[in-house]
């Protein structure tokens, strides 16, 4: 049973990790465009991504992980590199929900009235878009840190 449930874990990981890591990508891209529809249209499927994919893997690493954890005879919280890993996890977990989903609501709703009334406030989207990369950079960083020490597995 270890085997398989460690093989859906990491497959959750890839996918989680993966699509924080290309909503930073494509709205970066998209802003290049300073295109109030087309910044619309990326933060729309930014969020809707993080329901389709994030969400779900959240819920998908955590259980698996505790099954693997179990399966492999590994103490969860006597186990410094799971335990880290579990911290990491929830700071991620709580600078999304603080602050990057609030923030990409508020750039969706800036983008689509600047695409609405042709009058689109660029400079004041981007400032609040970098606060939006700076968090969202942070969200992918502490699981970036927690595969890291799940990877090495050091002694904590």
């Amino acid at each position: 049973m270890y085997l398989p449930v460690k093989l859906l874990h990491i497959v959750a990981v890839i996918a989680f990790l993966g699509n924080i890591t290309t909503g930073l990508f494509w709205h970066m891209h998209a802003a290049r465009t300073r295109d109030a529809r087309l910044l619309a249209h990326t933060m729309d499927g930014i969020i809707r991504s993080d329901r389709l994919f994030t969400m779900p893997g959240v819920a998908v690493i955590i259980a698996t992980g505790i099954l693997a954890a179990i399966a492999g005879g590994l103490p969860l919280l006597r186990t410094g590199w799971i335990l880290w890993t579990l911290v990491l996890f929830a700071i991620s977990g709580l600078i999304f929900m603080s602050f990057v989903a609030p923030l990409q609501r508020r750039l969706l709703a800036l983008a689509q009235a600047g695409s609405a009334q042709g009058n689109f406030d660029y400079p004041g989207y981007a400032k609040l878009a970098r606060r939006w990369e700076f968090w969202g950079a942070a969200a992918l960083l502490t699981p970036v840190a927690g595969l890291v020490l799940m990877v090495l597995k050091p002694s904590l």
